[in-house]
């Protein structure tokens, strides 16, 4: 079993309908594709943690 990579936890990892799967949202040159298509984008500058309860900490 695979484990949990930064994609899987960044708010640019989107569902897309008509590939029916999971891509990154980002525009990442031919280097940053291929790491992505092969798992290995470790360190990724575009990450950004997927945290849906930010807005609800900024109004408390």
């Amino acid at each position: 079993m695979k484990g949990k990579t930064n994609c899987e936890c960044c708010g640019n990892y989107i569902y897309d309908d008509d590939y029916d799967c999971y891509v990154c949202d980002m525009n990442l040159d031919e280097d940053e594709m291929a790491r992505f298509l092969t798992g290995t984008f470790d360190g990724c500058p575009y990450f950004q943690f997927n945290d849906e309860y930010r807005i609800v900490r900024k109004q408390m």
